[in-house]
């Protein structure tokens, strides 16, 4: 690799887009499944998720939450039953209408005899099926809170898709809760918005602004909807998790009542929250670079690659015993909390070839391990997060051995950091605030570049006709609605869309 040449064939101020499917084919995250709208996650995009489950089951279990199942098929009458939920996802929902197929003409067919008596729809999310349960759990205060969560997948059939980002089917965590007071349910509402707001930066190393979205941004049967949203490298907001105080919604709805001290019965309250695949998607358009992936050493399924540099001569087997007490060693290690995940590549293939699958999938550190490292009990050392010199040639440095396993600890947790802060500041310095017009709002997002980021307005907060009136300029101009920053300064001035006194802040952006 020369300099001034990138790993990708496409940069991302050519062509984001494409950038960001040639990262997820070059890095090997996923690929099609020949259904529209599904893929096939490959083990590193897989060994991504599962880091992040982990970390994040942690964190739930943490809250006193325990993991549990619901079933893939709802019966349709579960949905007709809230009619504002049903409405929200009627357009996604896939069916089954039939138990059995049959050959006919070598061919096979639907059995028209196998008609299922009620249809079942594929989950396209579980709060009716689970609040049928809870209606069977739920009888006296005593039963409350419930709090459970159930990591799964869900179909929704959706018309444009993109990997990670919008898919039919995609993987998640959806947790529910039942309380028997509001207070405690909204309380709850906003603790599972933190745990995510924490999870995606200390984590994810991508920095979030966590808000309440506007009521024409809400969940479907929702009281409340908060999110955390994301700035890509784009400018585009990604909401990257979401969580609902539903009321007594579902709880009307599936008849979740219980009995209180008084002995009245009560409807429960409840909430409902999620983070799905999409995270890696964020993840991909918050740190990728020219060169492919950067992945977050918290998250990275290996932290350190060890690339034997192989020459088909008698001191290949010395080398490969090196690295493998190379990597004993730093297995021994601790980084941000855990035993550093070091892995061997002993792959027949050229040294060369390795290190640049492994840049493009972006593990944070690679060391390459050659005849004259080894006689010298030295390493070459190449961080992902620093891959050029200033002359644009490859960074590599060599280091003693002992050094760099006793520092990997801390330069795993330097790189973890520098990810954060680096797409924080692209964060901060990409949300316009000040304006007061919106006819100013629309010349900054025709003007703006190809990046223009989002901007913060005066907000009313207004609702029914008003609010729809307001949703229709701003998709004339490809915008919506992110959210209401929860730490944004107090309104002083005018709704830039109604005029009247501002109540609060909001942010405005293109988004995923």
């Amino acid at each position: 690799m020369t300099a001034n040449k990138h790993a990708l064939s496409v940069t991302r101020t050519e062509d984001f887009a494409a950038w960001y499917q040639a990262v997820i084919a070059e890095a090997d995250m996923a690929e099609e499944s020949g259904v529209r709208g599904c893929m096939v996650i490959r083990p590193w995009g897989y060994g991504i998720w599962e880091r992040m489950q982990r970390l994040l089951d942690d964190a739930i279990k943490a809250t006193g939450h325990e993991n549990c199942y619901f079933p893939l098929f709802i019966p349709l009458s579960y949905f007709e039953k809230e009619a504002e939920h049903v409405e929200g996802f009627a357009k996604e929902m896939a069916v089954v209408t039939h138990h059995r197929l049959k050959s006919e003409g070598g061919k096979l067919v639907v059995d028209p005899e196998a008609k299922l008596e009620e249809p079942l729809v594929v989950r396209p999310t579980s709060e009716t099926v689970i609040g049928a349960a809870f209606s069977r759990w739920v009888q006296s205060w005593r039963d409350l809170p419930v709090l459970i969560n159930q990591w799964a997948n869900v179909v929704r059939w959706e018309m444009r898709t993109r990997m990670f980002l919008r898919t039919a089917e995609f993987l998640w965590q959806e947790g529910h809760t039942a309380h028997a007071s509001e207070a405690e349910a909204r309380e709850h509402t906003l603790r599972m918005l933190e745990v995510y707001r924490r999870f995606a930066e200390d984590c994810v190393a991508m920095p979030v602004i966590a808000g309440e979205k506007p009521e024409n941004e809400r969940f479907p049967g929702a009281v409340a909807t908060y999110s955390i949203e994301a700035m890509m490298q784009d400018g585009k907001a990604l909401q990257a998790g979401t969580s609902h105080f539903l009321g007594t919604t579902f709880a009307e709805a599936q008849n979740i009542r219980f009995q209180n001290k008084e002995g009245e019965l009560e409807l429960a309250q409840t909430t409902s929250w999620g983070v799905s695949t999409r995270m890696i998607g964020g993840l991909i358009m918050t740190h990728g670079d020219d060169d492919g992936l950067r992945v977050p050493p918290r998250v990275a399924p290996w932290q350190v690659v060890i690339v034997p540099m192989l020459r088909d001569t008698d001191e290949d087997a010395a080398v490969l015993d090196y690295c493998r007490a190379l990597a004993a060693e730093l297995q021994g290690q601790s980084a941000l909390g855990e035993p550093v995940r070091a892995l061997l590549d002993a792959r027949p293939a050229k040294a060369a070839n390795k290190r640049w699958a492994w840049v493009k999938k972006g593990a944070p550190i690679i060391v390459e391990v050659g005849p004259r490292d080894m006689a010298g009990g030295n390493v070459s050392v190449i961080r992902r997060d620093r891959l050029y010199q200033d002359n644009g040639k490859l960074a590599s440095t060599i280091q003693p051995r002992a050094e760099f396993v006793a520092a990997v600890g801390t330069l795993l947790a330097e790189i973890q950091s520098g990810l954060f802060t680096e797409a924080k500041a692209r964060l901060d310095a990409n949300i316009r605030r000040g304006v007061t017009e919106f006819a100013e709002l629309e010349r900054f997002f025709e003007t703006g570049g190809q990046f223009p980021g989002w901007v913060e307005v005066e907000w009313s907060r207004p609702t029914g006709a008003e609010l729809e009136a307001v949703d229709q300029r701003l998709k004339a101009l490809k915008l919506t609605l992110r959210n209401v920053p929860q730490d944004a300064a107090p309104a002083t001035g005018t709704c830039v869309f109604i005029g009247r006194p501002a109540v609060e802040r909001v942010l405005v952006g293109r988004s995923y």
